[in-house]
C-alpha cells in the first residue's frame, strides 16, 4: 500500500509542474513596446502628466492617438514619429517647447490633429510644419508667438481650423495667410493678440465662410472708419465671429493703450465717419430666388481669366469637377455651377473661389440662394358651366316674377288669373302736405318706448326769398324711433304745415 502511494505521488509531481507552467502561459502579458507608466489601450497611447522631459524611446507602432500633454518636454527629435505610421492625433499641449525645428513632423503625413497649445513657442519657421499635408486642426493658442514666417503654413492644404489666439502677434498677412490656402479654412482665431495694423481691403476680400470664423476681438485695433463700417456690416449680417464677441472688439482712439474704446458701444468716436468710405470694399452677395424643382446655374465672373475655380456649398462642401458627393450639384468645364433639380438642401450661400496668375488676390463671389415651394395653380374657370347656371337662375327669377302672388290676399288666385292686384297710387302733393301737417300737430302725450339708439331728424324747410327754392336745414332734436308722432317742431317764422311739406329726412 505504501508503495502505491509513493508511485502516485511521483506520477503527480510532473503534472503539477506542467500545470503551473501552463497557468503562467495564460497570464496576461504586458503590451508590446508600451512605455513605462504610460497607458496603452488598443490604438490609444497616453503618457500625459508624467513629468517627462523627453519623448519615450520605444513607442508602439499601432498608436493612432498619442497624448504627451502636461509634461516638461523641451525639444522634439527629427524623425521621432517614423514608427507611428497610423498616427492621426498628436497632443503636445502644456509642455515647455520653445522651438520645433526642421523635420520634426516629416513622418506624420496622416496626422489630422496637432495640439501645440500652452507651450513657449516664440516663432514658426518655414519648415517647422512641413509634412502635415493631411492636417485639419492646428492648436497654437496660449504661446508666445511673435513672428510667423511668410510661408509658415505652406503645404497645409487641408487645414480647416487654425487657433492662434493668446499670443503676441502684432501683424498678420491676410493677403496670402502666410502660405495657407483659403479653400478649406473655416476658423481663424487671432483673438487676444497685439494686432494694431489691419489691412481692411484684404479682410473684405476673404470668403464669406472665413469671415464667419475670423476672430479678431480683444486686439488693439485702430479706430479706422473703414474698419468700423466693415465690422458693423458683419455685425448686422449676423456673422458669429463678430456678433458673439461684439463687446470685446476694441480700438485705440489716440494710439495710447489707455484710450481703448469698444467698437459697438462708443459710436461717438465714429460720428464723423462717412459711409461712402466703406462702399466698394465688399462685393454684395447676389440674391437669387428659385422655385423648388427648377434648374439653376451660377457663373463665377472674375476680372481676369482664372486658372482654378472651386465652389463651396452651404453645407461647407468643397465643390470641384465633376460636382458634389450626392451628384445633385455639377461643376462644369467652364467653372460654372449647375443644379438641375433645386431642393431645400440647396438653400444658402454658394461661394466661388477663383485663383490665377493675373488675379491680384483670390477673388470670391457669393450667391445667396432662397428656395421657394411652387404655388398651386388655380383651377381653370369653366365659362360654359357658369353660363348655363346663370341662364337657369335667370329663368327661375322670371317665372317667379310672372306667377308668384305679390300680396297675401291673392294666394287663392295663384293658379288662375289674379285680378285683385291693387297698385298704390302716388299721393298728390296736397295729400302729402295734409298728412305731414297732422303728424306734426299731434301732441306728444302718447306713451312710447325709447329706441335703443338715439336718432336725429333733420327738418327741411322751403327756401325763403332769395334762395331760389332751395331747402335749408332747420333744428334737429332727439325723437322716439318707434313713435315718431311725438315730434314737436320749434316755432319759427313760417307755419308748421309749410315746413313739413317737404317731408322728413332720417340721419
Amino acid at each position: 500500500m505504501a508503495w502505491l502511494v509513493l508511485l502516485g505521488t511521483l506520477l503527480c509531481m510532473p503534472r503539477v509542474g506542467v500545470g503551473s507552467l501552463g497557468s503562467e502561459g495564460f497570464l496576461p502579458s504586458a503590451p508590446h513596446n508600451c512605455p513605462y507608466r504610460c497607458v496603452c489601450a488598443a490604438d490609444l497611447l497616453s503618457c500625459a502628466g508624467l513629468g517627462l522631459q523627453d519623448v519615450p524611446a520605444a513607442l508602439p507602432a499601432a498608436a493612432a492617438d498619442l497624448d504627451l500633454s502636461h509634461n516638461a518636454l523641451q525639444r522634439l527629435r527629427p524623425g521621432w514619429l517614423a514608427p507611428l505610421s497610423r498616427l492621426r492625433a498628436l497632443r503636445l499641449g502644456h509642455n515647455e517647447l520653445v522651438v520645433l525645428g526642421h523635420g520634426v513632423f516629416t513622418n506624420a503625413s496622416g496626422l489630422q490633429l496637432l495640439d501645440l497649445s500652452s507651450n513657449a513657442l516664440r516663432a514658426l519657421g518655414r519648415h517647422d510644419l512641413e509634412g502635415l499635408g493631411a492636417l485639419e486642426r492646428l492648436l497654437l493658442f496660449n504661446n508666445r508667438l511673435a513672428h510667423l514666417d511668410e510661408h509658415a503654413f505652406h503645404g497645409l492644404g487641408a487645414l480647416s481650423r487654425l487657433y492662434l489666439g493668446c499670443n503676441e502677434l502684432s501683424s498678420f498677412s491676410f493677403d496670402h495667410l502666410h502660405g495657407l490656402g483659403t479653400t478649406h479654412l473655416r476658423t481663424l482665431d487671432l483673438s487676444s493678440n497685439r494686432l494694431g495694423r489691419i489691412p481692411v481691403p484684404d479682410l473684405a476680400a476673404l470668403p464669406a465662410f472665413l469671415k464667419n470664423g475670423l476672430y479678431l476681438h480683444n486686439n488693439p485695433l485702430p479706430c479706422d472708419c473703414r474698419l468700423y463700417h466693415l465690422l458693423q456690416r458683419w455685425h448686422q449680417r449676423g456673422l458669429s465671429a463678430v456678433s458673439d464677441f461684439a463687446g470685446e472688439y476694441m480700438c485705440l482712439a489716440f494710439k495710447v493703450p489707455t484710450s481703448r474704446v469698444r467698437f459697438f458701444e462708443h459710436s461717438r468716436v465714429f460720428e464723423n465717419c462717412s459711409a461712402a468710405l466703406a462702399q466698394g470694399l465688399e462685393q454684395p452677395e447676389v440674391q437669387l430666388h428659385v422655385q423648388m424643382g427648377r434648374s439653376l446655374r451660377l457663373h463665377c465672373n472674375t476680372s481676369a481669366p482664372a486658372v482654378r475655380i472651386a465652389w463651396v456649398s452651404p453645407q461647407h462642401e468643397l465643390l470641384v469637377a465633376p460636382g458634389s458627393r450626392d451628384g445633385s450639384i455639377a461643376v462644369l468645364a467652364d467653372g460654372s455651377l449647375a443644379i438641375s433639380n433645386v431642393q431645400p438642401q440647396h438653400e444658402g450661400v454658394f461661394v466661388c473661389l477663383a485663383a490665377g496668375p493675373r488675379l491680384h488676390h483670390n477673388q470670391t463671389h457669393e450667391y445667396n440662394v432662397s428656395v421657394h415651394f411652387p404655388h398651386p395653380e388655380p383651377e381653370a374657370f369653366n365659362t360654359g358651366f357658369t353660363t348655363l347656371l346663370g341662364c337657369a337662375v335667370g329663368l327661375v327669377l322670371v317665372l317667379l316674377y310672372l306667377f308668384a302672388p305679390p300680396c297675401p290676399g291673392c294666394r287663392r288666385c295663384y293658379r288662375r288669373t289674379c285680378h285683385c292686384r291693387r297698385w298704390p297710387r302716388a299721393p298728390s302733393p296736397l295729400q302729402e302736405l295734409s298728412a305731414q301737417s297732422s303728424v306734426l300737430s299731434t301732441p306728444p302725450d302718447v306713451p312710447s318706448r325709447k329706441a335703443s339708439v338715439h336718432k336725429h331728424v333733420v327738418f327741411l324747410e322751403p327756401g325763403r326769398r332769395g334762395l331760389n327754392g332751395r331747402v335749408q336745414l332747420a333744428v334737429a332734436e332727439d325723437f322716439d324711433l318707434y313713435n315718431p308722432v311725438g315730434l314737436r317742431l320749434k316755432a319759427g317764422s313760417e307755419s308748421a304745415s309749410s315746413t313739413g311739406s317737404e317731408g322728413l329726412v332720417m340721419t
